[in-house]
């Protein structure tokens, strides 16, 4: 049965203003002003008059809100109880029983990827950079690991698979599912194959290229640092890199020289003695224009906390451990996903950071939980603060449209995305193979300003018009769509994107990132494929 629909003028500016945006992305500008100007027009078009069009810029922000809200909430949340356990010492007992694994190199590459992606499926991978690399990185150092080894492991394994996956928090899935116009659990579903083939393959080659460059010399205990660092392993391990990773790490005030716990809690958390070189780097994050990877420094002091005994730390984590093993365990048992999912991984997060706040701070705790709090707000705002305005955009494809601006389309419309589907699949013959190219490329464009998460609504929305032309698999196109993006601009191949690990472990970014290039590239071709054989099999 042959469907024609009209395509009106509104098809046509939403149309154009992604192509903008893939320019924009590609000279590495930012979007959100063409993506404003983008929901002016749509609006103005949609209803002839510019003062509801302007009205129509904060309606679709408070929509994108709104919708977004959730996530940000989280990931603030996350982030609020990874400064307490931060500020107790708590995260040196969460993972330092890993340290026994680390005998050689070769355990000591798996050990950090392997605690690092575990611990960012929860944490997300910007505070779990801090909590791994200040206690890991000087034990990995003195069994031989270089430092740049390291930082590959961390950004592989953190801010590619489990930032590409995010089954646990499903920040990515929630923005791509929502651009894509299909349930958040049919893209955690699709991306898993993905998310495996692709961590897989590129942990796999970078491990073999690492243990080839160990051999032939070519990688040793200094490979990648900066100049400030000294060559010996063990005095790097114990000295320069500690201090790094408070440097990326939140940079408070200790208590007072003459509190009782001054000692404990200076070599805890306020190691402040860095390399010039390691305060530049740090300066270098803080400026960077990297969204999901921006630095985790804030302003919240630490005066005030109190040793927590040995025995404590390790009970704590034990407590920490159990209740998110809990978490997991609902998850799969109710088959939790999407908002049911976050609310319960979020209010456990509350839970935590409430009990370890009282057991750091005593008397000021109820004044510290709340300054927490904030500081995860401010933290999860300045991440999703540019993602509004585009994800704004790219709701106006789907429902919100209608839902703003009443029936606006012509008759038998589906949503602009929608229409452009139908529209191509009745006038350019589409394969499943130029499907899955063309949402590779779209990712790795999208990916280009180093971050993550400010370009996959864009790559939803194209997922969604390529599943409409070859008649299914949109999950599948925006799980890759995801992927690829989050793989190339979340932080393992755009240098801005890199800071966060390369400060921790005191190596460049460009290094880093010219190291992670071909076992990232292998990586997508390998997942490209795969997603063909998917969609051949499945449409």
């Amino acid at each position: 049965m042959s469907i024609v629909l009209e395509l009106t003028w509104l098809h046509g500016i939403y149309l154009i203003f992604i192509m903008l945006i893939i320019v924009c992305l590609i000279m590495r500008r930012d979007t959100t002003l063409v993506c404003i100007v983008g929901i002016l027009l749509l609006g103005w078009i949609a209803t002839s008059s510019l003062g509801s069009a302007v009205s129509g810029i904060f309606s679709t922000f408070i929509y994108a809100m709104k919708e977004l809200m959730p996530t940000i909430l989280i990931i603030s949340i996350i982030v609020g109880m990874s400064r307490v356990l931060l500020a107790s010492g708590i995260h040196e007992a969460l993972v330092s029983p890993f340290t026994r694994f680390m005998r050689s190199p070769v355990m000591a590459f798996w050990t950090i990827g392997l605690v690092m992606m575990t611990i960012s499926l929860f944490f997300w991978p910007s505070p779990a950079v801090a909590l791994v690399g200040a206690v890991l990185l000087p034990a990995a150092l003195r069994v031989g690991l270089p430092p740049i080894a390291v930082a590959m492991a961390m950004n592989l394994f953190g801010h590619g698979i489990a930032l590409s996956g995010d089954f646990i928090i499903q920040g990515a899935p929630k923005l791509t599912a929502d651009a894509a116009g299909i349930p958040v659990e049919s893209v955690i579903s699709a991306s898993l194959p993905l998310v495996l083939v692709m961590g897989a393959v590129t942990t796999g080659t970078a491990f073999w290229l690492i243990r080839r460059d160990i051999r032939s010399g070519r990688l040793h205990p200094a490979s990648g640092t900066t100049d400030a660092e000294v060559d010996s392993s063990e005095t790097v391990g114990d000295a320069d890199y500690t201090n790094v990773s408070n440097n990326t790490a939140p940079q408070e005030a200790g208590p007072p020289s003459d509190s009782p716990s001054a000692t404990s809690n200076a070599a805890n958390n306020t190691r402040n003695t860095s390399s010039a070189s390691n305060t530049n780097i740090t300066c270098k994050a803080n400026n960077a224009n990297s969204d999901t990877n921006a630095p985790y420094v804030t302003d919240t002091s630490l005066k005030g906390t109190y040793a927590l005994t040995p025995l404590l730390k390790r009970l704590s984590a034990i407590f920490i451990v159990l209740l998110f093993t809990l978490d997991v365990i609902i998850l799969f048992r109710y088959k939790l996903q999407g908002g049911e999912a976050t609310a319960l991984v979020g209010g456990t997060a509350v839970l935590i950071l409430l009990l370890i706040c009282m057991l750091t701070y005593r008397g000021k705790g109820l004044e510290q939980t709340t300054t927490h709090l904030i500081d995860g707000f401010l933290f999860g705002f300045k991440v999703f603060g540019p993602v509004i305005p585009i994800a704004a955009f790219f709701y106006l494809g789907d429902a919100a449209l209608i839902e703003l601006y009443g029936s606006v389309l012509p008759v038998g419309s589906h949503g602009i995305v929608n229409d452009l589907g139908v529209a191509l699949a009745h006038n350019v013959p589409v394969h499943p193979a130029v499907g899955a190219i063309t949402m590779t490329a779209v990712g790795t464009i999208t990916g280009l300003d180093g971050s993550g998460f400010s370009g996959i609504s864009l790559a939803g929305s194209v997922a969604s018009v390529f599943g409409i032309a070859i008649d299914g698999g949109t999950a599948t196109l925006t799980a890759l769509g995801q992927v690829t993006a989050i793989w190339v601009g979340g932080g393992t191949l755009i240098p801005w994107a890199l800071i966060p690990a390369a400060a921790i472990c005191g190596v460049s970014p460009f290094e880093l990132a010219r190291r992670n290039l071909i076992p990232v590239f292998i990586g997508l071709i390998a997942t490209t494929l795969l997603a063909i054989v998917i969609l051949m099999f499945t449409i």
